[in-house]
């Protein structure tokens, strides 16, 4: 028989660290938003700030929200992100080289 499942899990967080995790989303979001509609940085820049903006709001969510972190227990599930992220660099980092390959050899003609 199953065993039945505890109230409190470890892999589970904290309702302060959801808060915590969901007030750092909402300020992440809202600095993003900021960024594009005050036009204050030039354009490189903001897509500069949106990337670092966009990186820092994934690991919010992977640690807040998806309690991914670099314990024992979590071991497995970090190695699994890990491969995944990098298969879809490889996969978008192929594409985009065969995409402008392909375009500059067609542009050549």
């Amino acid at each position: 028989m199953a065993q039945a499942h505890t109230a409190h899990d470890s892999s589970h967080g904290s309702y302060s660290a959801y808060l915590i995790g969901f007030v750092l989303a909402v300020i992440l979001t809202v600095a993003s938003f900021a960024a594009v509609m005050a036009h204050v940085l030039p354009p490189s820049m903001t897509i500069a700030a949106l990337t670092f903006l966009a990186i820092v709001q994934i690991v919010v969510h992977l640690v807040f929200f998806l309690h991914l972190n670099t314990s024992r227990e979590q071991s497995w599930n970090l190695m699994c992100f890990i491969f995944a992220a990098a298969t879809v660099i490889v996969i978008i980092g192929g594409t985009l080289f065969i995409m402008h390959d392909t375009a500059i050899n067609m542009m050549s003609r």
